[in-house]
This record gives C-alpha cells, structure tokens and sequence, in this order.
C-alpha cells in the first residue's frame, strides 16, 4: 500500500470475498486481519486483482526476520533512488537559484534534451513505483498517493519537454521547465519514506523484544541423556533440564527442583519469583539460580508467550472509533483533491495571470505533491502500535484498539473482590464445632468440598490435609451457586454454606449466629456445617487483603476514578475489607448471575465503567462492562470475556492501563490534528490563496519536502510513546 487512501480500497476488496465477516487493514504494519471462513489464496487473489501484492503471515519463528530484512532492503533501496533523483535535480535547483541556466532555444536546447533524459531516468528508476502503482490504481477504478504524485511529476516532466521541443507554442514568458523539480520532489518523497520506515520499525519494538524470548533451543531428558534440540522437536509431557540463566524454553510444571524465576518481561513484575516441585514455569520467563527439571505442559503456539505475541499483534491490527473515521476520511481525500487540483486549473486558466500556462502548471502540481493524506492515515494505528507494546512491557495486555481508547474514558471502577482485591488464596482461621470436635467437623466439611473447585473448597481441602484427616465418601454432592454445597455423607443429608442457604434449608443456627457476626465483621468468612437438619458449628475462611490493593486504589481516586467493590460475600464481611482498602462503595450479597446487572444499573446511571475480577466466574460482568479487566498469573491469558488482561495479579495495572489509554489517545489527537491542519492549510496555499495578498506561490519542491516530512513527524511523535512510563502518573 502506497498510502492511507489504499486502506479503504483493500478492506472494500477483502471485505467483497465471499466468507469474509471482516477485515481490518493495518496500514503502519501493511498487514490485514480478516476473520470468516474463507481460504487465505482467495484474499490473495483478490488483493492482487485489486493491484496490491499479498501474502499470507503464517507465524513461523522466521516470518519476523525475513520481513525486517525485507524492510531493511527496501530502505536501502529508497535511499539509492532518493540519492540518485537528488544527484540529478539539486545541481540543477542551485543554477536555478544562481541564474545561470540555459535558454531553452539556441544553444541551450542540446543541454535541456540531455537534462530530459537524465529526468526521465530519475523518473523511471526512482520513481518507477509511483507511476507502476498510479496505472493499477486507475486499471481498479482507484486513485492514491502514487496517482498524485505520478500526475504532479509526469505533467511537469511532459510540460517541461513540450517547452524544449516546441517552445513557440508557449508565450515566452511561460518558458519555464520544470525537470529539476520533478527530480527533487522524487528525490523527496523517498527520502521522506525511508525516514518514516525506520521510524515506524522502532514501533514494532515490544513485538521484537517478546519474539526475542523465544529460546531457539531446550535441553531435553530422553532416555537417562540430556540433549539439546531445536525448540520445535520438543514434545508435550517430555522432560526438560533448566540450568541457571537460561530462558526456559516451553510452559510446563517443575517435578523437580527448587529456583527463582525473573517473569519481568511478562508481567512487569521487577522481583524474581520462587519456583519449586508443582510450580509453573512460562517460556520466555529466566531462571535466575537453581537447576530443575520440568515437565512440558504447552508448546508451540499454545504456550503462555506465543498467546501473548498473537494477543498484542491483534491488538496492534485494530482499529478504535477515531481510527476507523480516519481511514474513512483518507478513503476520500485522493478523490477530493483531484477535483480540487481540477478546480484549481480551471481557476488559474480562466482567472489567472500571464504567463497563465505556467501558473496553472505550478498551482495543479503542488496541490498534487503536497495533499498526500499519509499523515492522516498513519496518525492512529502508529500509535496504537506503540501504545499496546508499551502496555505489554508493564504486563498489560490490551486486546484491541477500541479497549485502548474506552479505557481513559472511564468514570467507576468495579472490583471482584476475592482474587482482586484479596490474595485469592484463603485460609481456614477458626472451627468451631457444637460439640467441641473440631476434628470431626473439619472432617465433615472436606468431604463435601472435595468435589468443589470454589477457593474456599481449596482452604477446606488444605487444613483437612495438614491435620492428615480421612475423608469421607459423598454422594449426591452438587453445589448451589451463592449458597454452597450439599451431598450425602452415609446417607445422612450434609450441608456447607452461608446463611442464606441455611435459612433455605432451614436450619437452625442461633447458636452460632453471634460468632457469624463476629468473624464477619473481621472480614472472614463463615460457612455453616449442618447433618441432617442440625447445625455442628462453623469452618471461618479468610482471605487476606492484597499488599499493594490500598496503594493502588488510592490511585485510581487520584485519577478521579469511584471505586466499587462488588462481592458475593456478606456484607459484614464486604465492609470489612473495603475499610482496609478505602472503596467509595460496597455491594455485597450479590450472586455471579446478577454482577452484570449491576454493572448495567451504574450504566444506566450514565457511568462509564470498567470492571475488574479473575475473568471466569465473572465473565457476564467483564462482557457487560465498558472495559473488562482479567486479573491473573502469566499463565492465564486465554481469557475471552476480558477486553485487557493484566499479567500480575496487581491493581496497579488497571491504572497503568488507563495511563498508558490516555497517553495513547492523547497522541492521536495530536497526530489527527497535526495531519488536519496539515492539510487544511497546505492545500489552500499550494492552490494560490495567498497569491492575490502577496504574489506569492508555493514552490513544488517545498510542497515535497512537506508531504515527506508530514509523516515522518507523526511517525515521530507517535514513538515518544516510547518513552513514557505508567509510573510517573502515580
């Protein structure tokens, strides 16, 4: 693609494939996603049909590599045909300046023929691709930039030719030729292309730097031997050495072995984390001191970092609301500035003054050189390139443009409670048994949460196993959401749960009800144990508060955001961790089917929110929510109802992606406004507005050097992105 004018063209081609639901083109990277059923050789087809060259990314380790050198050669290439069109147009443009050129008849005429040819070298072999791409754009009904700048230079190379051979059909004073200038803007604009290359390759960084994790090789244990082999050759469930410093190769489970582990280019995470027998470990992640052996559990693109490359190289490829209406704008202003190259003929033929054949020839073609819209079109995905690698760098995965952009918008913050707010990890603090058998009643309970996977099952499960107590057979076992669990325990009906199921069932509990309160109000949750319709006593689980959860609260309040905390746990309970971490608001009791309604209710309430929690059991909320954001381990990125995962399980991350939203969006604005005014002033002045005020035009080559230098600028002020830092917001 030529141009941000191209990006409406090839999505109206993909989009017209039968199959395609969508397409979305990337015009920084030059890339399309398209999603449907439909075979990649038919989208070739029809991009080639369109007058474009395509090929499919089928990920390889390689694909990157060969594209960057790829890119590399065209640079080079770019500078050998800018330094060729500037070796022949600027000795020209600096007799121009000193007086000295030739008179176009006479004598001079031989020199003007030889400066022709020389011209029409430049323009074959330094600007062979305008004119190659203005031919298929017009064979496909279309026009871009290479129609623009191949109309502005052959007209004043074909102008300039006409003057030489035939000057008396000209007036005299109209005996101007324009080969240095056809030159120059050549010369120019490829200049400014590869400029804009190598700038917009820096935005592809955080991409090259997670590919770069990638290990090439591992060191397997096959048969008694270890051997190293290529990456791909290893197999799931085989076993891997891990010495210290190397990066570990494939996801998989330490059976082996005690180490710390550096997950810093994962989850942003600075402090090595320990890892022992059972553990999981993350390719791309070092190992930073002991030798394990591991087991591997994902390889290939399954793995935790091959999901997370393809998670941010989608992100990079969508669009946000304000992208789309820029590439729709870019779709038309080729079109529009023919017309009004057009009308600025017509209004210098008619209107103009002698000598007019020049005047018309210099407004048309510096209204043609200089409205290119490739700063419009690269104003938005430049910087969501740059804006979703620099979220990755801080474990902050963004899912798509459009997250990107909603996320600064944000006014309420809706947080899961346990698992976000709270470790996740709860604890059994008290039993308190009817008949003082702590043993039995803890005996009792593990029984029954052995067939559940609800956190607090795990406590349960935990204490039973440090007390090295028997369990009992259960039958009957299922679990009532919001309330608890029941079975059958020898034939006898058993219970475990809240209040509410025990007001349910009915069930007696006065007995334990001012012990419920108490623990309640000390953030600790109390389950009820009842056999055959008499309550035994209470099992209390905890779950500790976050370390950093009050720090980053804090933060987002600074940032002017209200807090809610939204839990299933009781009130009591709720209250209790919201004094720890200072909430604006509680909302306790709620059952998973009804978070999404109340995420609804503050939307009704005008509220844009974003809601926090683990990404499983409250999926329907993160769906409902304006922004979904999924805390969770490195491992856990398949998280589809999330709009932006965060890698550490950290609040601190939903501030730093809404600081790293804002910055973005920030820098579009900028790069749109920039493009806008751009044009908006650039074209008037190269039609000869200013003309009747100062008897001024605008010279060609400068309108060259500034539809170059227009993107190189954007591309620019997109990579200071580069530089910020969540932190320095806190």
């Amino acid at each position: 693609m030529s141009c941000a004018g191209c990006v409406a063209a090839v999505e109206d081609t993909l989009n017209a494939v039968p199959g395609v639901a969508e397409a979305n083109v990337n015009f920084a990277e030059h890339t399309a996603e398209v999603t449907g059923s439909v075979m990649a050789d038919a989208l070739i087809n029809a991009a080639v049909a369109a007058g474009y060259e395509a090929a499919e990314l089928t990920g390889a380790d390689d694909e990157a590599e060969q594209k960057e050198l790829a890119e590399q050669d065209y640079y080079r290439q770019l500078l050998k045909q800018s330094a060729l069109a500037a070796a022949v147009g600027a000795p020209l443009f600096l007799m121009g300046l000193l007086g000295v050129m030739p008179d176009v008849s006479g004598a001079g005429r031989l020199f003007w023929l030889v400066v022709a040819v020389l011209s029409l070298f430049v323009l074959i072999y330094s600007g062979g691709h305008f004119f190659t791409g203005a031919w298929k754009s017009f064979k496909n009904h279309n026009a871009n930039m290479d129609t623009l700048i191949a109309l502005g230079t052959g007209t004043a190379w074909g102008y300039s030719l006409l003057i030489v051979l035939l000057p008396d059909l000209v007036p005299e004073q109209a005996r101007h030729v324009y080969f240095e200038a056809a030159a120059i803007i050549i010369a120019l604009i490829n200049f400014g292309a590869a400029l804009e290359m190598r700038a917009r390759g820096k935005t592809s960084e955080a991409i090259k730097r997670l590919i770069g994790l990638q290990p090439k090789t591992a060191r397997l244990v096959r048969n008694g031997q270890e051997i190293d082999v290529p990456i791909e050759q290893v197999g799931l469930d085989e076993t891997l050495r891990l010495r210290p410093g190397e990066k570990i190769a494939v996801d998989g489970i330490i059976i082996d072995g005690h180490t710390r582990v550096d997950e810093a280019m994962l989850t942003g995470e600075p402090m090595p984390v320990e890892k022992q027998q059972g553990d999981e470990v993350v390719a791309g992640t070092i190992n930073k001191s002991g030798t394990v052996l591991f087991r591997a559990t994902r390889i290939g693109k399954d793995t935790a970092l091959a999901r997370i490359i393809e998670m941010v190289r989608q992100a990079q490829s969508s669009k946000p609301a304000i992208g789309r209406l820029a590439d729709r704008i870019a779709g038309l202003f080729v079109p529009a500035v023919l017309i009004i190259a057009v009308l600025t003929f017509l209004a210098w033929f008619n209107f103009g003054p002698e000598p007019r054949a020049a005047y018309v020839l210099v407004t048309t073609m510096t209204v043609l050189i200089i409205a290119c819209p490739c700063a419009l079109g690269l104003a938005t995905p430049i910087s969501i390139m740059v804006g979703v690698g620099k979220a990755a760098e801080y474990g902050v995965l963004i899912r798509n443009g459009e997250a990107l952009q909603r996320a600064g918008q944000l006014t309420t913050v809706v947080l899961d409670k346990t698992g976000t707010v709270t470790e996740g990890r709860p604890a059994v603090t008290e039993v308190m048994a009817l008949d003082g058998d702590q043993h039995e009643l803890l005996r009792l309970a593990a029984s029954l949460e052995a067939g559940s996977e609800h956190p607090l099952a795990e406590a349960i499960m935990a204490a039973a196993r440090e007390r090295q107590l028997e369990l009992e057979p259960v039958q009957n076992f299922s679990a009532i959401a919001g309330y608890g669990v029941q079975g059958q325990v020898h034939g006898q009906q058993l219970l475990l749960g809240n209040q509410k199921l025990m007001v349910d069932q009915q069930v007696d509990i006065s007995a334990f009800l001012k012990q419920a309160q108490g623990l309640a109000v000390q953030a600790k949750t109390p389950m009820f144990v009842a056999l055959e319709g008499r309550c035994l006593g209470i099992v209390a689980v905890a779950d500790p508060v976050k370390a950093d959860s009050k720090a980053a609260i804090e933060r987002l309040q600074q940032a002017g955001l209200k807090v809610v905390m939204l839990t299933g746990d009781n009130r009591a309970t709720a209250e209790s961790v919201a004094r720890q971490v200072g909430v604006d608001e509680v909302l306790a009791d709620v059952l998973p089917a009804d978070k999404a309604a109340k995420v609804a209710e503050l939307q009704a309430c005008g509220d844009v929110v974003g809601m926090v929690g683990d990404g499983i059991n409250d999926a329907p909320a993160l769906a409902r929510a304006d922004v979904g954001f999924a805390i969770g381990g490195g491992t856990d990125v398949a998280i589809e109802s999330a709009d932006v995962i965060l890698m550490r399980g950290s609040l601190h991350g939903v501030s730093d992606a809404i600081a790293v939203s804002k910055a973005t969006v920030r820098n579009i604005k900028q790069n749109l406004f920039g493009a806008f005014v751009y044009n908006s002033l650039g074209i008037p002045v190269a039609a000869g507005l200013l003309f009747p005020f100062t008897g001024m035009l605008l010279s060609p080559v400068i309108a060259g050097a500034a539809m170059a230098m227009s993107s190189v600028t954007v591309v620019s002020n997109a990579n200071r992105l580069r530089w910020f830092k969540p932190q320095d917001e806190r």
